[in-house]
C-alpha cells in the first residue's frame, strides 16, 4: 500500500476542507496454522492494538477457523482465517497494512473499506 495516497496526519482537513472521517473497513488475516494458537492470538492482539492506537475502533472480530486455500501460499494448504472489522483514519489502515506485512504468522490479509450505505442498512436490518 502506497502511503502517499494518503494524508500523512490524522484529523487534517479534506478536499472541501472537512476533517477527514472515521471511515468503516474490514480486514481478513489469513495465518499460519503451522505456528500454535497462542501465537495467532498474540498476532491478533498486536493488530487490534494497533488499531486503537492510531485512532481507530475495533468492531467484531469473527474466527472462521482452519479452512483449506485456494492455492499454496508459502507451501502451506490451510490457513487460519479471522475476519475484523473496525473504522477508523487513512493513517490506521497505512500502520495496520505495516504492521501485517512484518508479522511472521500472517500468510496473507486484505484490508478493505466497506460501504457505508451497506453498513448503515446492516444496522437497521439487525434492529
Amino acid at each position: 500500500m502506497n502511503p502517499a495516497l494518503f494524508s500523512a496526519e490524522p484529523g487534517l482537513a479534506g478536499p472541501e476542507g472537512k476533517e477527514t472521517a472515521m471511515r468503516p473497513y474490514e480486514t481478513m488475516i489469513v495465518f499460519d496454522t503451522a505456528v500454535d494458537a497462542q501465537a495467532i492470538q498474540i498476532a491478533l492482539d498486536r493488530a487490534l492494538e494497533t488499531i486503537r492506537t492510531n485512532e481507530g475502533n475495533p468492531g467484531a472480530i469473527d474466527r472462521w477457523g482452519k479452512r483449506p486455500l485456494a492455492y499454496e501460499i508459502n507451501k502451506r494448504k490451510e490457513g487460519y482465517y479471522v475476519l475484523v472489522e473496525f473504522s477508523g483514519e487513512s493513517t490506521t489502515v497505512v500502520e495496520l497494512d505495516r504492521i501485517l506485512t512484518l508479522s511472521d504468522e500472517v500468510l496473507r490479509f486484505k484490508i478493505l473499506r466497506r460501504n457505508e450505505r451497506a453498513n448503515a442498512s446492516r444496522v437497521t436490518a439487525q434492529a
